[in-house]
């Protein structure tokens, strides 16, 4: 089998942990020699073993010698003291002749230091393999660390005429059952579910995995006012709520995280507010509305990924799924390309994988 394939089922490990190990990224690994798989793990939440170790321990409680063997890794593995030790040492000690990484830590104490190390011991390594994927699979922690803003993912349901909701607000339900659950499993994938406070009030959403396995990501609520109704679902959330705020909103005593940034176009200065996810260890937020806040979050040009599900039925006079002011004219109109299309149910998922404002300046 392939490096390539290898690093394929890495991959597919590492998305196990999407959305468990904040503030640590999610990464995969396997040992192999010849064409045995001799252990294999993910990274665990914070403060227990990653994926390195997780795969060594592995080998080991199977009896497996893993002198000798190939390590494939989704990213550089560790080499600096933190809440647990070194990878780096880890794999030195235990014998492996060489080590496949898809991409390099973008952690500053980091950034190729153990792969010299590795080096340094006689350990052959192989860099770049499924760099895209793997890239993908830590976008967050990267944004996070140089830039001190988290990858944003906006998920939007919508009636073909691109509607969320009728002239009332009524919004229950306009996709189906499995284009629901499509979406409650994205949840679990992410550190955090931002929504307006807008959507609170009309919707007065519980933000959960609604029984699906996983850990429920950390609400946040944009709430400019700090308005929200007492009696709000998500304040009795079991991961506790975030609550941004701008900072010359009324002080109240409410069973939540209170984090005041300040006022921007039209509510919270929306890069602040980002940037205080970051701060508590937040790195992947799923946005899921409402119309408001997906408008600023696409005119900032922070939206890495956009997914639409796309419902066959039409709401006459509805109510749009991007608010703000209306354009001038096509000339501003954003060309978003070509999407990914994937049926769901009797649905449409749209996805686009959107430029980034970080990209045109790094």
């Amino acid at each position: 089998m392939s490096d390539s394939r290898w690093m394929d089922r890495a991959v597919e490990l590492a998305r196990q942990g999407l959305g468990t190990t904040a503030p640590n990224p999610a990464v995969g690994a396997v040992i192999v020699a010849g064409h045995t798989v001799l252990g294999e793990g993910y990274t665990r939440p914070v403060g227990g073993p990653h994926a390195e170790v997780v795969a060594l321990r592995q080998a080991a409680e199977a009896g497996h010698d893993v002198r000798g063997a190939t390590m494939y890794v989704t990213l550089e593995p560790c080499c600096h003291h933190g809440r647990t030790p070194p990878c780096s040492d880890a794999i030195v000690e235990a014998g492996l002749a060489r080590v496949v990484v898809g991409v390099v830590d973008p952690y500053p104490p980091m950034r190729g230091n153990s792969l010299a190390q590795l080096g340094e011991a006689g350990i052959e390594v192989s860099l770049g393999v499924r760099a895209e994927q793997c890239a993908g699979l830590v976008r967050g922690f990267t944004r996070a660390v140089i830039a001190g803003l988290p990858e944003v993912t906006c998920k939007i349901a919508a009636s073909v005429d691109g509607h969320i909701a009728t002239h009332a607000g009524e919004s229950k339900w306009i996709t189906g059952e499995p284009a629901r659950l499509h979406g409650h499993r994205l949840r679990a994938e992410h550190d955090a579910i931002l929504v307006g406070a807008g959507t609170v009030r009309a919707d007065d959403p519980r933000l959960t995995l609604r029984g699906l396995p996983g850990s429920d990501p950390v609400p946040v609520v944009l709430d400019t006012g700090l308005r929200l109704p007492d009696d709000a679902a998500v304040l009795a959330h079991p991961r506790g709520a975030v609550i941004v705020c701008a900072e010359d909103a009324p002080e109240r005593d409410l069973p939540a995280t209170v984090v005041q940034v300040p006022r921007g176009p039209g509510g919270v200065d929306i890069r602040a507010a980002l940037a205080a996810l970051v701060d508590r260890g937040l790195h992947r937020v799923l946005v899921e509305g409402g119309a408001t806040v997906h408008r600023s979050l696409l005119d900032a040009r922070f939206v890495d990924t956009l997914h639409v599900y796309l419902a066959g039925v039409l709401i006459p006079g509805g109510l749009p799924w991007l608010g703000g002011p209306p354009l001038e004219g096509l000339a501003d109109a954003r060309r978003l390309g070509r999407p990914d299309v994937t049926p769901v149910g009797d649905d449409l998922r749209l996805t686009w994988h959107l430029d980034h404002a970080l990209d045109q300046e790094d």
